[in-house]
């Protein structure tokens, strides 16, 4: 977690009336595996637990937080996924009922709502989730005075520097009830990740069998694209040393974590996170990751992990991941990336971005006749 420059002391100011809007399509909390969603889950619950009143603006009838809870719409947009007109309908929704008087903040989770939270009377704080280059990009530099984007990781931020930053804050994960080894794995190298060119399940699948060594894929598997890759890439490299898992809910996911020897995660792409890698290493499971995006962020090569830079060196790494001591990874993520830490950056960014907003909202009010 990282943020622009330090803030006043949190204790002594009052607690904070927070709208959380999160994307039509998604629960919070998931019924299954969803990164995005246990991510915003733990930071409610950790806002809430801290005294602020947070309100979750979403879609459906159920949510399983402690924050109260608005439904835009009846039922969870899933269906629509990737439309604009869906998450359009829903911030505007939000936007009629979000005023002045009711919230101090609004953090927005949506891809884009930073385009339209000018229009709010309450300053917006906007998490940017994907790389915010190209048409993303395009949305992101439209952002005006009102709204702060907040980078997941440093790298991420350097990818488009010139937009609007306000802060960096790591995701994080509540570790609670999360299960992890006390030895290193003796099982299989796990790839867990959608089935996408990005996120080399090809390159791990040549990465094991030249180490010698068994391979479980993990893979989310349920969008036109991911289906095709896997027909046309994946299924004709498989053979009797690749276990393939199709649509893991997050129970299995954690389960072949804790079994697995290591964590492959070949990415072909500047990921801005990765959450996956946070949650393998708090099971105590190792990550041999390229370097690429955020991974030098996240794993402590020689120590929680090890970083390859070229696909070469992947089998060797695959082979002494065994030699990483799980306490040191579980310790890493209870010391860096815990819902705690999360919520301390959040909390400072809305503060310093509500100061810095204040003036602005000020000349906006309108000029009132007096009274006679």
């Amino acid at each position: 977690m990282a943020v622009d420059r330090p803030s006043p002391d949190r204790s002594a100011a009052r607690p904070l009336r927070i709208a959380m809007v999160v994307p039509p399509w998604l629960s919070v909390p998931p019924p299954g595996y969803g990164g995005l969603e246990q991510v915003v889950t733990g930071l409610v619950e950790t806002l809430v637990d801290r005294g602020h009143a947070v309100t979750v603006f979403g879609a459906g009838q159920e949510h399983g937080t402690a924050a109260a809870f608005v439904s835009t719409v009846p039922e969870l947009q899933f269906d629509r996924l990737g439309e604009a007109l869906p998450e359009l309908a829903h911030l505007a929704r939000v936007n009629h009922r979000v005023h002045a008087g009711d919230f101090d903040v609004v953090h927005d989770h949506t891809t884009i709502g930073p385009l339209i939270a000018g229009h709010r009377a309450v300053p917006t704080v906007a998490t940017v989730h994907g790389n915010p280059v190209g048409e993303y990009g395009d949305v992101l530099s439209e952002t005006d005075r009102g709204v702060g984007l907040v980078a997941i990781s440093h790298a991420q931020r350097r990818l488009n520097p010139a937009l609007g930053w306000v802060g960096t804050v790591h995701n994080a994960m509540d570790v609670r009830g999360v299960p992890h080894k006390s030895a290193p794995g003796r099982g299989p190298v796990l790839w867990l990740a959608r089935f996408s060119p990005d996120k080399g399940p090809d390159l791990a699948i040549r990465a094991c069998r030249e180490a010698g060594l068994p391979l479980v894929l993990a893979g989310k598997c349920n969008e036109p694209a991911e289906r095709r890759y896997y027909d046309q890439v994946v299924r004709p490299l498989l053979g009797e040393d690749v276990r393939v898992v199709l649509d893991a809910d997050r129970a299995e996911a954690l389960r072949l974590l804790v079994e697995a020897r290591c964590l492959i995660m070949p990415i072909q792409w500047d990921e801005p996170f990765g959450m996956v890698m946070v949650e393998a290493m708090a099971t105590g499971t190792p990550v041999v990751a390229l370097d690429r995006g955020a991974v030098p962020e996240l794993v402590r090569s020689g120590r929680t992990g090890l970083i390859c830079e070229r696909v070469d060196e992947l089998p060797g790494a695959l082979r002494a991941a065994t030699e990483l001591d799980p306490a040191a990874c579980v310790a890493h993520v209870a010391e860096s990336f815990s819902t705690e830490r999360m919520a301390t950056g959040y909390e400072e960014v809305y503060r310093r971005f509500i100061a810095r907003t204040a003036p602005d909202r000020a000349a906006r009010e309108p000029v009132r006749a007096p009274a006679r």
